[in-house]
């Protein structure tokens, strides 16, 4: 059963594993070492988008020699 978590691995042969002597973490060890363990997905979110109808302005901040506290301030009204 390809994608079969640890866990629930451990749960369905707990006896055959049990009459070994292989406890959950000696299981996770084991697997770990011969590299059968599920790498876990990672949650990765768009949140701009770029390419939009919409009118982008200049970074007119960019050139400037900033040289005072608070000279320059910034907001985003994106929601």
């Amino acid at each position: 059963m390809p994608k079969l978590g640890t866990r629930k691995l451990y749960h369905m042969l707990k006896d055959k594993l049990s009459a070994i002597n292989v406890g959950r973490d000696k299981l996770f060890r084991i697997l770990r070492a011969n590299h059968m363990l599920i790498k876990p997905k990672r949650s990765y979110h768009i949140t701009t988008d770029s390419h939009h109808r919409f009118r982008k302005h200049k970074n007119v901040v960019c050139n400037m020699v900033i040289n005072k506290p608070e000279q320059v301030w910034v907001s985003d009204i994106t929601y």
